[in-house]
């Protein structure tokens, strides 16, 4: 039995989800595979080999695996998954992407975004915005897997020295062309990869507001930015602040929710954080039971106190 770990990269670094997927791969037993589909991505290989508890790197390389296309990366998992009775993929937009191309070839039911391994062919996965937690039993040949990323710790990125294999490279689908992008730039941590995170909700007012109390306190801490649902579709924070069901899952050691009432589709993308702190001037809002530490008090006069304290 031997597991499959779909390596997230640029080509040059790997993705922090890749560690806590391999985590994940390592508890179902037996043997873990890592594989780098890319161009020039050596030092992307090289690096997945220094990760504690894989045994051997399958590099692919191929100038149409630059961008990570779904259809070019799905060929060649499938084109190595007969090896494999474990494939699992970081439940990423890239991941989720890619998965159910190879569970639909490989004529198998996927097992979405998986939070713990009870056993090789069982699985647990949250439900209901996590408010329940599903146990997934699987008898297909070949599990296919997305990982809940903020389930797993991160595998450790040193300390491993496993063999880096090269295989054939699939050729170019030609059913998908890498047109452009355009990313933004930021100097914070990314949002789903930070230690602290400093959110604001509904309660700031306006985006201005958002600014002047909530950027402090982030700069202070040196956390990253996040919002509630109900900030972004008010226009106070972008889209990739997003934190919730239908945003980013985060687990950072420290969460700062001010103004955030806690709706339950919020609280399911960020209630695994190792520290929750609350600010809100409603005692009974849904947000302080999953807080450790709660404070009833105006945001407007808590938070630049607190950043004053800092």
């Amino acid at each position: 039995m031997t597991a499959l770990v779909i390596a997230e990269h640029d080509n040059a670094h790997l993705k922090g989800a890749t560690l806590n997927t391999v985590t994940a791969a390592a508890q179902c037993g037996g043997e873990v595979h890592v594989l780098v589909a890319g161009h020039n991505a050596g030092d992307a290989a090289k690096a997945a080999s220094q990760i504690s508890g894989v045994g051997k790197v399958l590099h692919a390389e191929g100038a149409h695996f630059a961008h990570g296309l779904a259809e070019n990366i799905a060929a060649q998992v499938l084109a190595i998954a007969a090896n494999y009775s474990h494939i699992l993929f970081p439940a990423t937009a890239s991941g989720k992407n890619i998965a159910p191309r190879v569970a639909a070839k490989l004529d198998v039911a996927q097992i979405s975004d998986i939070s713990k391994v009870d056993s090789p062919d069982t699985f647990e996965r949250p439900i209901y915005a996590g408010n329940a937690i599903a146990i997934v039993q699987s008898i297909d040949a070949t599990k296919v897997i997305t990982v809940r990323t903020t389930g797993f710790d991160p595998a450790p990125s040193s300390g491993g020295s496993a063999a880096i294999e090269t295989v054939n490279a699939v050729a170019d689908s030609g059913k998908s062309t890498f047109m452009g992008s355009e990313i933004a730039k930021n100097d914070r941590p990314e949002l789903t990869a930070a230690k602290i995170i400093v959110s604001g909700g509904r309660a700031l007012g306006s985006a201005e507001k958002f600014t002047e109390v909530i950027t402090p306190l982030a700069d202070k801490l040196g956390a990253a930015m996040g919002a509630s649902r109900a900030a972004v579709d008010a226009g106070y924070a972008p889209n990739d602040w997003q934190v919730g069901q239908t945003g980013k899952i985060v687990a950072p050691q420290l969460y700062v929710a001010c103004g955030i009432s806690g709706a339950i589709q919020h609280l399911a993308g960020m209630k695994d954080s190792k520290v929750i702190v609350a600010i809100n001037k409603d005692e009974e809002a849904p947000i302080f039971s999953v807080a450790d530490y709660g404070l009833v008090a105006d945001l407007f006069v808590a938070v630049p106190e607190l950043v004053k304290a800092l």
